[in-house]
């Protein structure tokens, strides 16, 4: 299939990015809605927990497989399947009588968003010629940048002007504009194949559960040998449905030869790393926001607007430009900095720092968000054949997820750990940037071994 006219191909990436946006404040928008869950649902702490873990858990499991299902039934009828899934589930929450029926509506809303995500990069790489991916790729890091912070706003504001119902009911006009958006927009796509690696299907959903939901385990409930032998266990699922794709000689779940490419490798390391601080750094930020400088949730949010503006302001920009100029720029300025505003939070954050001194940290964030997500991604993906590309869509958007989940694991137990060691709510929270900074440095040193100056493949079949 050759690439649609550019007006097209903007207007399918519209439609796309529309529903992608949604799911991604889903991931955050609920962590507001702690004492609603808790006063008017009677939710136990562990209750709560887990309306956040059952979407993220619902979400990452399948992801491997709903990108090769864009490519073999068409990303754009998966897309839509998403769409209807996720809405019907956002009205199913919102009406939720009790805390056990919303966590349930909650694990739907996560096999929507497994159905939608990985079409949105996919139909990016199977539409937009070579020469304009950057550009595609900005738009949509911008949305997956912006989208990141807009939870915890739009949830403080809409629970202090409505009720915590709304933070669900609120996707469903957007959602059901989605659904009619893709069908108009997004084109049809010939499917690439109908045969399914059972085996590799059930390995990868098998694992993959065992390791997230043994890490979530592990930040809620402690690391004792069941939730270690969850984990354990899960690695080794993962490595035997690894050695099963490289034995699968027809359709694999995840054709290995992706990682032949070292710009696919170095960039899913590098959005695992992006995943890692976006959703690790998240709630600690919010806790001290809220638990240490006591500010309403609405205002917690606002504090974040300078990180949102000036992503959603460089995110196409760097995008257009990543195009024409070497994206070893873009991705060294926006990890570094990423770095340097986490040890900078992480210096400054205590009981008597005053709201200014913050959001410098706080807009130097913006910065990196805005140039990290489209040269990572367009690298990552431009030299992947186009039969090939929901799958690898696939597996850089699970890359990305379970970098969310370990981030969210690992700066949780951290902040525990500060917390026996010392009171002070401030301090703990401060030494948990540390560990942020020093992964998303990592990510930016591996991005400086992007191989530069390659032609991608063409997108005529």
């Amino acid at each position: 299939m050759t690439v649609v006219p550019e007006r097209d191909a903007w207007k399918a990436l519209a439609a796309l990015v529309i529903g992608f946006f949604m799911i991604l404040v889903d991931q955050t928008i609920v962590a507001v809605a702690t004492e609603a869950f808790v006063t008017q649902l009677g939710a136990t702490t562990n209750q709560v927990i887990w309306v956040t873990s059952a979407y993220l858990l619902a979400y990452v499991v399948p992801l491997l497989f709903t990108g090769r299902l864009g490519d073999q039934i068409g990303p754009r009828t998966v897309a839509i399947a998403g769409l209807v899934v996720f809405t019907g589930a956002s009205l199913w929450c919102g009406l939720a009588p009790n805390i056990e029926t919303l966590i349930v509506a909650r694990v739907f809303q996560g096999v929507g968003a497994a159905l939608l995500t990985p079409q949105s990069l996919s139909v990016i790489t199977r539409v937009f010629a070579p020469s304009r991916r950057g550009a595609a790729m900005g738009a949509w890091g911008a949305v997956a940048g912006i989208a990141s912070v807009v939870g915890p706003v739009a949830g403080g504001v809409l629970i202090d002007a409505l009720d915590w119902r709304w933070i669900f009911f609120v996707n469903i006009p957007f959602g059901i504009i989605a659904v009619v958006l893709v069908w108009l927009w997004v084109p049809k796509m010939e499917p690439r194949g109908h045969s399914y690696d059972i085996p590799g299907i059930l390995l990868s959903a098998v694992g993959m559960f065992w390791l997230v939901y043994g890490i979530q385990q592990g930040e809620s409930h402690g690391w004792g040998a069941t939730t270690i032998s969850l984990v354990v266990a899960g690695v080794l699922a993962i490595a035997a449905f690894l050695w099963w794709q490289s034995r699968v000689r027809t359709e694999p779940l995840v054709p290995l030869r992706l990682f032949r490419d070292r710009n696919f490798s170095i960039g899913n390391f590098g959005v695992s790393t992006i995943g890692f601080v976006t959703a690790g750094t998240m709630v600690p930020l919010m806790f001290y926001l809220q638990g240490v400088k006591a500010l309403s949730p609405t205002s917690a949010g606002l504090m974040l607007l300078p990180m949102a503006v000036i992503a959603g302001i460089l995110a196409p920009l760097v995008g257009r430009l990543a195009d024409r100029l070497d994206p070893r720029i873009f991705t060294g300025i926006g990890y570094f900095s990423y770095a340097v505003s986490l040890f900078w939070l992480a210096l400054v954050m205590d009981s008597h720092t005053s709201i200014p001194v913050l959001l410098g940290p706080i807009a130097l964030m913006g910065v990196a968000n805005g140039c990290v997500w489209a040269p990572t991604s367009s690298t990552a993906m431009r030299r992947l054949e186009l039969a090939s590309a929901g799958a690898g869509s696939g597996v850089y958007n699970t890359t990305r997820q379970v970098g969310a989940v370990l981030g969210s694991a690992a700066i949780g137990a951290l902040m525990q750990a500060r917390l026996v060691a010392h009171a002070d709510v401030g301090q703990a929270v401060a030494d948990a940037m540390f560990l942020p900074a020093v992964v998303v440095l990592l990510g930016g040193l591996a991005t400086m071994a992007f191989r530069t100056g390659e032609q991608p493949v063409s997108t005529a079949r």
